[in-house]
């Protein structure tokens, strides 16, 4: 395996990174807080649930993200009828060898778009348990391996909506982050009628980036550090939710780990080689909230998850910046809080 340097890997690839925001910003208009997170999860090797009200962008975020890389990408309408086979493939008897031949699914890309995830029965959602977790499919006994980088962007209509199903917690625990897109502010909303008035800007969007140029800043966000302090407090926050009165399921270990990636992969797109507690608190709420599930109590005095989540972040301590060398630094020598700025990733 080609080893890549963390440093030089943050310097040559930026201009990867800036064309893929460009490009995704240049369909999404006013809305830079969840490009910004759609590249963090796809840095941090994670999955991404969009969850909002129909017509706000949901699938067209996704399909731009999709397309500004060069990689293979399949869509999955999500149906009542539609079978777990559909999604990862079956075995059709071959008559002239003899033998069964293994049909590939959908979820066989890189990048997979599930459109509206929660109107399939929870037989059919299942199906992705371990091509999400595990990045690979077991079919009548045999395993394959899914292609590198794979990434999962599902949309989801709220579950107050009609002909919805509520997706099961271990489906959405291997989500790394939920986002809502939200409505765009007037003048946003202007500029989408000057965008998309004539012609949709999906029809020219072209890659911008290689599969590959992905891989090695996937390898250089591996790479950035996170000190002892950092991780103390990123385990603090998750084992908060655990004990908190208000919630009846907290966060789980793999929410802990997809907390830390996330980070990491934060501290990257800021320039910085190290993790600090800021990255950490910012994603706090959409890594963990749609995890949690609040006590009947809690849903009756109209606390959602994401307000405890809010509270959790305001109760426990937060580390102090080291005065010299470990801490956040990269290593023996590295002084906590390098003085040049950072580079933008």
């Amino acid at each position: 395996m080609t080893t890549y340097d963390d440093r030089a890997s943050l310097t040559d690839l930026t201009a990867v990174v800036e064309r893929v925001r460009g490009s995704v910003e240049g369909v999404i208009e006013g809305k830079p807080e969840v490009v910004r997170l759609s590249l963090t999860v796809l840095l941090a090797e994670g999955h991404l649930l969009i969850e909002d009200v129909p017509g706000v962008g949901k699938t067209m975020l996704a399909k731009a993200l999709a397309r500004s890389i060069d990689c293979s990408v399949r869509r999955i309408q999500f149906t009542p009828d539609l079978l777990p086979s559909d999604i990862t493939g079956v075995s059709i008897w071959d008559q002239q060898r003899q033998d069964f031949e293994f049909k590939p699914g959908a979820i066989f890309a890189q990048v997979v778009i599930g459109d509206e995830i929660n109107r399939a029965s929870p037989k059919t959602q299942s199906a992705l348990l371990e091509s999400m977790e595990e990045r690979q499919v077991t079919i009548d006994g045999k395993t394959y391996e899914l292609p590198s980088p794979f990434l999962v962007v599902a949309t989801q209509n709220p579950v107050e909506m009609e002909g919805t199903y509520p997706l099961p917690e271990a489906q959405r625990d291997r989500f790394m982050a939920r986002v809502s897109v939200g409505y765009p502010s007037p003048e946003a909303e202007l500029r989408m009628l000057d965008v998309h008035g004539g012609v949709s800007p999906l029809e020219d969007l072209q890659p911008v980036a290689h599969a590959h140029e992905i891989v090695k800043l996937i390898e250089a966000v591996r790479g950035v550090h996170v000190s002892e302090a950092v991780r103390r407090y990123t385990v603090d926050l998750v084992a908060a939710t655990r004990t908190h009165p208000d919630l009846r399921l907290g966060a789980s270990p793999r929410a802990t780990l997809h907390l830390l990636r996330a980070a990491k992969a934060s501290a990257a797109l800021d320039g910085r080689e190290y993790a600090l507690p800021d990255d950490v608190q910012a994603l706090a709420v959409a890594v963990l909230a749609h995890r949690l599930l609040p006590t009947a109590q809690a849903q009756l005095n109209r606390r959602t998850a994401e307000q405890v989540v809010q509270e959790i972040l305001q109760r426990t301590p937060v580390p102090a910046a080291p005065r010299q060398q470990s801490g956040f630094g990269l290593g023996h020598g590295t002084p906590a809080y390098p003085q040049q700025p950072p580079r933008r990733l």
